[in-house]
C-alpha cells in the first residue's frame, strides 16, 4: 500500500514523442538529490514534441507515474513538465534605472525588478520563466550580487522565455486528466542544460544539440543562460522510418536494428557484416528473411544524418556560433546513443564534440544514466535550486498555465499597482 501524499517530493514528468518518463527524488540536508522512484511509458499521442491526441497521453501519463509511485512508495500530486515543441523562444531583457551615487539597497533591486516585469512583452506567447541573471553597474556588466555596492546606475538582464499557448495547455490538460497538479513548465533546453552542461561551459560559450526523437533542439548558451533556441523537425524517430521503409519493415523492427547494428560511421568491415531480417508480410503471406550488409544501414542512417547535421548548422550560424574557435557542441537526447553519432557530428559540423549525459543522484537506475534521460534529471535539478522568477513577484500562485500572456502580466502589472 503507497504511503500518503508528500508534498516535499520533486516529480519530473518528460513527455516526449517516443517515450513518457517520470521521476520521484526528494532533495536532501545537503542539496543533493535522491531517486526515490522512476517510471517509463512509451509515449502515444504526442508527435513533434505537440500533444496529438490527449486521452492517450493522459493514459501513457497516469501509467508512468503509476510506475514511479509503486517504486517510490508513495502517492504525489505535484509535477513539473518539459515542454520540448518548436514554439519556444529565448530572449534577453535588458533594464537600467538611475539610482544616484550611493550604495545599493534592497528596494533598488525590487523596483528594478518591477520596472522589467513591466518591460516584458509576450507577443501575445505565455512565458514560462522572467528571471533576473547577471546585473550592471554603471556600464560594467557581469556582477553577480549588486546588493551594497556603490554606484550611480543599477541595470540586470533578464531572461525570458516563451511559448505558445494553446500547446502548453494541450499538455497541462493531459496531465491534469491523470489527477496531477502541474507546478510549473520548463524549457527542454532549459531543463536539459542544467543536467549535462557544467557552469563553466554554459559562462563561456557551448552549443547543446538535443536530438530527441521527434525534434531536435539547438540551443546556444553563453553567460550561464540560455541567448538562442531553434527547434529542427527531425529526429531519431525519422532514421527508424527510414530504415523500415527502405528494407519493408516494421518499425518495431527497424528499431532494432538501429539500436543493435546501427552507427553513423562506415568502416570496411560493415561491407562484410551480414544482417538478417524478416520483411513486414500481409496477412496470409509468408515473410521471407532478407539478408542485407550492415554497410546498407549505415548508409541509410547516415543519409538522414547528413540532413540533420545540415540543418545544425545553420541554426547554429543563424545564432552567431561562430568563434571562438574553441566553442563546443554538447550532444544529448535519445538520438546521441547511436554509436559514433560523435564522431560524425564532430566531422560535420567541424567543432570538438561531446556526449551530454545526466549528473548522478543517489540511487539513480542504471537505465536513467543515458543521454535519453537528460531532460528528465534536468527537470529534477532545476526543481531543487531556488530561482528568482519575476512570475512569482508578488502573486505567489502565478502559473504558465495562464489563458493569455498579455493579460496575465497585465493583471500582475494592475495588482502591484493597487498594493496587493
Amino acid at each position: 500500500m503507497a504511503a500518503p501524499r508528500n508534498d516535499g517530493l520533486i516529480t519530473a514528468i518528460d513527455i516526449g514523442t517516443w517515450k513518457v518518463s517520470a521521476l520521484i527524488a526528494r532533495k536532501q540536508e545537503d542539496g543533493t538529490l535522491a531517486v526515490l522512484g522512476t517510471g517509463q511509458r512509451e509515449s502515444r499521442g504526442v508527435r513533434r514534441g505537440f500533444v496529438i491526441d490527449m486521452e492517450r497521453t493522459e493514459l501513457a501519463v497516469r501509467e508512468t507515474v503509476e510506475q514511479a509511485e509503486k517504486v517510490a512508495g508513495t502517492n504525489i500530486e505535484k509535477v513539473m513538465l518539459s515542454f520540448s515543441g518548436g514554439s519556444v523562444e529565448s530572449k534577453v531583457e535588458p533594464v537600467e534605472m538611475v539610482i544616484g551615487d550611493r550604495r545599493i539597497e534592497q528596494a533598488d533591486i525590487d523596483s528594478l525588478y518591477d520596472r522589467a516585469r513591466e518591460r516584458i512583452d509576450p507577443a501575445g506567447k505565455v512565458i514560462l520563466q522572467a528571471q533576473p541573471t547577471l546585473y550592471t553597474i554603471d556600464g560594467m556588466r557581469g556582477v553577480a550580487r549588486p546588493l551594497g555596492l556603490h554606484a550611480d546606475r543599477l541595470g540586470v538582464d533578464i531572461h525570458v522565455v516563451l511559448a505558445d499557448g494553446a500547446p502548453l495547455r494541450n499538455l497541462e490538460t493531459s496531465v491534469r486528466g491523470a489527477y496531477l497538479d502541474v507546478q510549473s513548465i520548463v524549457a527542454a533546453p532549459v531543463a536539459t542544460a542544467a543536467a549535462c552542461l557544467s557552469d563553466e561551459e554554459r559562462d563561456l560559450g557551448v552549443a547543446m544539440v538535443e536530438l530527441g526523437a521527434g525534434v531536435t533542439n539547438v540551443s546556444l548558451h553563453i553567460g550561464g543562460m540560455l541567448v538562442g533556441l531553434k527547434s529542427i523537425p527531425i529526429g531519431a524517430a525519422d532514421i527508424t522510418d527510414d530504415i523500415a521503409s527502405a528494407f519493408g519493415i516494421r518499425r518495431s523492427q527497424a528499431e532494432r536494428m538501429k539500436c543493435f547494428y546501427g552507427s553513423a560511421m562506415q568502416s570496411r568491415r560493415d561491407f562484410r557484416e551480414i544482417i538478417e531480417i524478416a520483411p513486414a508480410a500481409s496477412s496470409g503471406e509468408q515473410a521471407e528473411t532478407r539478408r542485407v550488409t550492415r554497410a546498407e544501414l549505415v548508409g541509410v542512417i547516415c543519409e538522414r544524418l547528413g540532413r540533420l547535421m545540415s540543418e545544425v548548422s545553420k541554426a547554429l550560424d543563424e545564432m552567431g556560433f561562430h568563434s571562438p574557435v574553441g566553442r563546443q557542441v554538447v550532444l544529448t537526447g535519445g538520438g546521441a546513443e547511436l554509436k559514433s553519432i560523435a564522431d560524425y557530428a564532430q566531422t560535420s559540423l567541424g567543432r570538438a564534440v561531446r556526449i551530454g549525459r545526466p549528473k548522478l543522484f543517489d540511487a539513480l537506475p542504471e537505465a536513467h544514466r543515458g543521454p535519453a534521460f537528460t531532460t528528465l534529471t534536468g527537470l529534477a535539478l532545476y526543481a531543487s535550486k531556488e530561482r528568482e522568477d519575476l512570475l512569482n513577484r508578488p502573486l505567489a500562485e502565478q502559473r504558465v498555465h495562464r489563458a493569455r500572456a498579455g493579460a496575465m502580466v497585465q493583471r500582475l502589472i494592475t495588482a502591484l499597482k493597487s498594493g496587493y
